[in-house]
């Protein structure tokens, strides 16, 4: 009996069919990593860039809030003009503009130009990449494979998001801050070089844009999230520090302009639907089909998707604020503190694409969920002065492992949930509910960490022994809110502002202590998101992927 002697020319011709079949993938993964990547490689350069640019914290939660929330209010029209324009076509103008934004960003002197160059351009190129990548994705796989294109989709936006931090802090500290934006455009040149070998079955579907329901999102979108991450300045309610007109400050009927500002974002949200239905209603096409969210299966799956966005973008906000503020970490040193998440969230990634073949979609997702919710409340537990408890160690991989599951099985769950035709409109509302999660986030968990900073520093100094006179300057002074500045240099900022050695350290450990206590306060914020999460995940399908199928056939 002779060996059985393998043909290299076959097997040779098999890696070369694999090569090419998953080229499509690696392209379309390579701009999801990047699109990703700038939402938390930023992050741990906070210190690093105010400092370069003469800027604050404060107008870099802006530069970052905004970043996300472009995408957001404007994904819509991104996913529409796709299909007008062809979706490789638009990957590719979109992969253009991102590229050039990202070179914008690089080169930028000051807050302003690199506000323009990331938070705009970058945003409005990635509102045609975005919704393109999940329906080529579809266009380009069928059954089995396409399972497994849409989980290393997702597996890539969990590696960026894990990769950021350290790629940033590495960057930061040993180059600069700036190289990062000078390797996308790199990956952006290659992606476009490469952008032919991807087909586009569906082709051009000319259809008309209604201007209305595009400034009717895009408004409604940018009044609720501006209002929100205005909160920690303007109050949520009772009026803090507002805008003022010839010395009246702006505070209709007595109430704080953050209230009034998400009211008529709420309102011109509404009028949004409402236009889309009546659109459809007179045989026009819509921006997109309101219809859509009676599929539950979609509308769990994005829901969720926005909070897991949401509990990412303010923990990666958050965290690195702390480490870099109060404890005066480097960039390099706060990724590293951020390991345990990345490395987990790349891990779980993977594990949550093999659960598949034998979890549900709910099951896993339900898992990430309350993974999740443990993580936050062991980050509470392990809040403390320098952060190097096993606990936090422990928190942090945790966060990492519930968003590697989350991000496992969401793209593949939406995306199941409608025919091949509808697949760019929900690509679309993909991009909108990442980003506006991630918008949300960011402001929302950013202005209850500088608003609860703002409470327990008023009320540090007013229970100290500092002088009546020192504390109704200090007052005065902060009755607007309370920057985020490094701890450290707390005590000089005392001392040129008069104040004794004495009295300037007691400010400084009344600043230390506030710094810490609005970090508990920001997680209980993610603990309470996270738990609202869970009662959206109902809808999510509790079966295995492919086995009905498989009964089918057997049976």
């Amino acid at each position: 009996m002779q060996p059985t002697r393998s043909n290299p020319t076959a097997a040779s011709a098999e890696a070369g069919q694999n090569m090419k079949k998953w080229s499509v993938v690696i392209i379309l993964g390579a701009a999801q990593f990047v699109m990703v990547l700038d939402g938390t490689v930023m992050n741990v350069s906070i210190s690093t860039v105010v400092a370069d640019l003469n800027t604050t914290v404060s107008a870099m939660q802006a530069a970052i809030t905004f970043y996300t929330l472009t995408m957001a209010s404007v994904m819509l029209l991104g996913a529409k003009l796709g299909d007008i324009w062809g979706r490789r076509r638009a990957f590719v103008i979109g992969s253009i503009v991102y590229g050039l934004g990202s070179l914008t960003t690089a080169i930028a002197p000051n807050i302003v130009v690199l506000f323009l160059g990331w938070s705009v351009v970058e945003g409005l190129g990635a509102v045609l990449v975005i919704p393109a990548i999940a329906a080529l994705v579809a266009d380009n796989y069928a059954g089995r494979d396409r399972i497994t294109a849409f989980a290393i989709i997702g597996a890539v936006s969990g590696a960026a998001v894990a990769a950021g931090p350290l790629i940033g802090g590495f960057v930061t500290t040993y180059f600069s801050w700036r190289y990062v934006f000078v390797a996308e455009v790199v990956i952006m040149a290659v992606v476009i070089l490469f952008a032919r070998v991807i087909a586009d079955r569906a082709g051009r579907r000319p259809e008309h844009i209604d201007i209305w329901s595009v400034l009717l999102s895009a408004a409604g979108l940018i009044f609720v999230v501006f209002g929100m991450l205005q909160s920690k300045t303007w109050g949520w309610i009772t009026p803090l520090a507002s805008p003022e007109i010839n010395g009246t400050p702006i505070q209709p009927l007595g109430i704080s302009l953050t209230a009034w500002f998400i009211l008529l974002g709420s309102v011109l949200l509404w009028a949004f639907l409402a236009r889309q239905r009546r659109l459809v209603a007179t045989g026009r096409p819509p921006l997109v089909h309101v219809s859509l969210f009676q599929i539950r299966q979609l509308r769990s799956g994005l829901s969720v998707l926005g909070a897991q966005y949401a509990v990412t973008a303010g923990l990666f906000f958050m965290v690195p604020v702390y480490l870099q503020m109060t404890l005066g970490l480097d960039a390099l040193q706060t990724g590293i503190r951020i390991f345990p998440l990345s490395i987990s969230l790349i891990l779980f990634s993977i594990v949550g694409t093999r659960l598949s073949r034998t979890w549900s979609p709910r099951r896993i997702v339900r898992v990430g969920q309350w993974i999740l919710v443990g993580s936050a409340i062991l980050l509470l537990a392990a809040v403390s002065p320098d952060l190097q408890s096993v606990l936090f160690a422990v928190g942090m991989f945790l966060a990492g492992a519930a968003l590697g599951l989350l991000a496992s099985q969401l793209g593949a769950v939406n995306m199941s949930s409608v025919t091949e035709k509808e697949t760019s409109e929900v690509g679309g509302l993909q991009g909108v509910f990442q980003n506006l999660g991630s918008s949300l986030g960011t402001a929302l968990i950013g202005s209850i960490l500088i608003g609860a900073l703002t409470t327990s520093f008023a009320a540090g100094v007013a229970s100290s022994t500092l002088p009546s006179d020192v504390k109704a300057t200090i007052s005065a002074q902060t009755e607007g809110g309370v920057a985020i500045v490094p701890a450290a240099t707390v005590d000089e900022i005392g001392k040129e502002n008069g104040l004794s050695t004495d009295q300037a350290n007691q400010l400084a450990a009344i600043y230390t202590d506030a710094q810490l206590s609005s970090l508990g306060t920001a997680f209980f914020g993610l603990i309470a998101i996270t738990l609202a999460s869970l009662l959206l995940s109902s809808g999510i399908p509790n079966e295995v992927a492919g086995r009905k199928r498989d009964e089918a056939k057997t049976g």
